[in-house]
Formats: structure tokens, C-alpha cells, sequence
């Protein structure tokens, strides 16, 4: 009789402590995988109603990611939702409301909404998408004057007018070079020089031209040749800069020496010039040319961080010599951009 007795003890011991090591050991939740609150009495959850479980629930979209984490992009069966990309800055225009945000970090883009009376205008070939209610309108932009300064500027011969006839539209000039979007808002009478080839599109209010610069040396070799363009308010312009902006106020007679090409804009009360590098050594050794812009206050001055000159002078460092010589880097890069 004490054989049966010590068993019966012994398996109620056990017992015990198999329930005391469930008490204390962690129970996930099969439907969430997240650990469930200890439960003494409980132990673990009923089974799943006959066919399985229910199926997860839907995530939110994105564009805000959920609090605390991030939503999925994509999911078996669910349409796929995209991140949008973040704005850097938004406004509207200045002579007939017009709205714009400027989004993406990098290679930016500038999204303009126009109502039926509102135009903007750009250079043939900026566009890079528009709602099927937009209507363009090519044309001279003035005579064939206008037409050989904007070819002088290194602009198109023509320039494109933008407008709506009923709702609103939807208008998206992408940036052609990694760098900003500058919106330069204008007052009447207000002007802007700028590097040429930077305009990418204005409110139809604004007046662009060419401005040539008065100094041999600087149109030779500033960076930028002698002509540059001229924007005249009232209205908002987009410029289009090469990398990072700097901005910089110059006092009366304080000066900025930059190197040749880092110049995006100023105002018309900044003297530019250039000014030959002083020092053999400097000019053998120094790396930096023979000649620098030398900018003058007063006024405001825009330097941008990555002229695309000097983009096209790295690249052709890894392009193929013409003869088939070169480098295996550059003989690769070549291979890739021909198509091979």
C-alpha cells in the first residue's frame, strides 16, 4: 500500500511544478507573436474556432508612419502603397495665388496647382507631368528677339504656357541635376541675375532676359561665359542650382573670391569680377586655375556646392581615352553607358 501511496505523491508533485514553471514561463499570442501577461489560472488561450485564425488586420497607408514604427509597403493580395516623398517647402504665387510645394531631398521637383486664370510659363522640353486638364500653348515668348537672347542663355528657342479651363491642375517640373529648387518670390521691379540655364519656370507676370556682363575678364572666364539671365518681377520664379546653396550678404565693399562656376545667383548690386591668382606657387601648385570670381557687395550672393561642370570634369576622368586606352574603370563605365 506505501508503493501506490509515494506515486500518487510524486505525480502531484509534479504536476505542481509543472504549473508553476507555466506560471512564470512567457506565452506568445499566435495571432500578434507578442508575449501574453502571465496567467495562473488561465494557462493558455482556448484553441483557434474551426477554419484558423482571422487574417491580420489591414495595415494603415503610408505617408505617416504608424505611431511608434513604420507601415508595410507592400502586402500578398494588397494593392502596393508607396511612400510619398516629404515637402521640403510650399507657397503661392504672387499675382494670381497660384500653389506650389517643392518636394524629394536631392533631385527635387516643383508641383504647381493652377486654377482656371492662373499661367506659368517655362522653357520647351521642362515639363515633366501634367493633369489632363492642363493646356500648353508654344510660342516665340515675345519675337524673334526674345528668341535669340533665350538661345544666347543657353535656353530654348521657345517657351511654353501653361493654363487650365476648368478645375485645377496639376504640373510637375523635376530637377534635371541633383541640387535645390529655389522659388524666388519678386517684387515689382525687383531683379535677379542667374547663372543661365537655371530658369525652369515662372509666373507668367515675371520678364526674363539676358544679361551680359560688362567686363571682358568675367564674361572669359567666369565660369559662365558673358551672358547670364535676368529675372524681373513682379512674380515667383523657379531656379533650378547645381548641389547645396549657400547664401551670403555682403556688406559695401566686402568681398567674396569663389572659385569660377560656384556663382548661382546675386543681385544686380553686386559688383562680379574676376581677378588672376596671385603667386607662382599658388598658380602652379594650387590647384585652383588661374582665375577666380571675386563678387563685391553690397547685396546678396547664392553660391551652389556642386557646379555641374565639375561633375562632367570627374566623370571624364573614368571615361575611355578615344584611342581604346584608359583605364579598367573607365573602360567599364564606357561599356555601361554605350549599352554594351
Amino acid at each position: 500500500m506505501q508503493l501506490p501511496s509515494m506515486l500518487h505523491i510524486f505525480v502531484l508533485a509534479f504536476e505542481e511544478r509543472v504549473m508553476s514553471d507555466n506560471d512564470y514561463r512567457p506565452k506568445f499570442d499566435p495571432q500578434t507573436g507578442q508575449p501574453i501577461p502571465n496567467q495562473p489560472q488561465g494557462g493558455y488561450p482556448p484553441p483557434p474556432p474551426q477554419g484558423g485564425y482571422p487574417p491580420p488586420p489591414p495595415q494603415p497607408n503610408y505617408g505617416a508612419p504608424a505611431a511608434g514604427g513604420y507601415t508595410m509597403a507592400s502586402e500578398p493580395g494588397r494593392p502596393l502603397d508607396l511612400p510619398e516623398p516629404p515637402v521640403a517647402l510650399s507657397g503661392r504665387g504672387m499675382t494670381t495665388g497660384l500653389r506650389y510645394k517643392i518636394i524629394g531631398t536631392v533631385l527635387q521637383a516643383a508641383i504647381i496647382e493652377l486654377d482656371p486664370g492662373q499661367m506659368i510659363f517655362s522653357e520647351s522640353g521642362g515639363m515633366s507631368w501634367m493633369s489632363g486638364n492642363v493646356q500648353m500653348n508654344t510660342n516665340s515668348g515675345g519675337g524673334i528677339g526674345k528668341m535669340f537672347k533665350r538661345a544666347f542663355s543657353g535656353e530654348s528657342l521657345f517657351i511654353v504656357d501653361f493654363t487650365v479651363a476648368g478645375g485645377t491642375g496639376l504640373i510637375g517640373f523635376a530637377s534635371e541635376m541633383p541640387g535645390k529648387i529655389v522659388p524666388l518670390h519678386l517684387a515689382p521691379g525687383q531683379e535677379i541675375i542667374m547663372q543661365k540655364d537655371s530658369f525652369m519656370c515662372a509666373e507668367k507676370s515675371v520678364q526674363l532676359d539676358i544679361h551680359f556682363r560688362r567686363k571682358l575678364g568675367a564674361g572669359l572666364f567666369g565660369g559662365e561665359g558673358f551672358i547670364m539671365q535676368r529675372a524681373t518681377g513682379p512674380g515667383v520664379v523657379f531656379a533650378e542650382l547645381d548641389g547645396e546653396v549657400v547664401e551670403y550678404y555682403l556688406q559695401p565693399g566686402q568681398v567674396m573670391k569663389v572659385d569660377t562656376g560656384h556663382v548661382a545667383m546675386y543681385e544686380p548690386s553686386v559688383q562680379f569680377d574676376i581677378e588672376m591668382v596671385r603667386g607662382f606657387k599658388n598658380i602652379l601648385f594650387g590647384g585652383e586655375g588661374l582665375f577666380l570670381a571675386t563678387l563685391r557687395g553690397p547685396g546678396k550672393v547664392w553660391l551652389q556646392t556642386m557646379p555641374v561642370m565639375n561633375v562632367a570634369k570627374k566623370l571624364a576622368e573614368y571615361m575611355p581615352a578615344s584611342g581604346g586606352g584608359g583605364s579598367a574603370g573607365g573602360n567599364i563605365i564606357g561599356s555601361i553607358l554605350g549599352g554594351d
